[in-house]
């Protein structure tokens, strides 16, 4: 019996995603039509990354459904987490977000109200997603 002989795996295809700003990037390495990270203002990857995090709790709320309460992808647990990441960044950044803070302190709020309105058992004032950065949301 001969033992197997190793093959020459084949290159692997290149495969491609949409970056921040719709960029495509791809994972053999290739940067084409991908704007260089260091030339992306400070202010606008902080403020896509809330807007990424709202936009995910806001699904894991159920949201984007018509009835929130029976949305396949709602997930309490998640959006928790996401909230409280949300929380963290907006309250830590709020001073480098300008004109965008009101509105990205806005949203979250918004989220932690939703969240307080979907859960069977809301948490105690103060102890709800976020609020031990950003105080009692009610």
């Amino acid at each position: 019996m001969t033992e197997p002989q190793p093959t020459e795996s084949p290159e692997p295809a290149d495969r491609t995603f949409d970056g921040p700003g719709g960029d495509s990037l791809d994972t053999a390495g290739n940067t084409d039509n991908v704007r260089e990270l260091a030339s992306v203002p400070s202010v606008e990857v902080i403020s896509r990354a809330g807007v990424m995090l709202m936009s995910a709790a806001a699904e894991k709320l159920g949201l984007a459904e018509e009835d929130p309460d029976t949305a396949p992808a709602r997930d309490l647990d998640e959006a928790r987490r996401l909230i409280t990441a949300l929380a963290g960044l907006i309250t830590s950044s709020v001073e480098y977000l300008g004109p965008h803070a009101g509105a990205m302190r806005d949203g979250l709020q918004t989220l932690q109200r939703a969240f307080r309105e979907a859960s069977a058992e809301p948490d105690p004032p103060g102890q709800g997603p976020g609020e031990k950065y950003t105080g009692p949301v009610h």
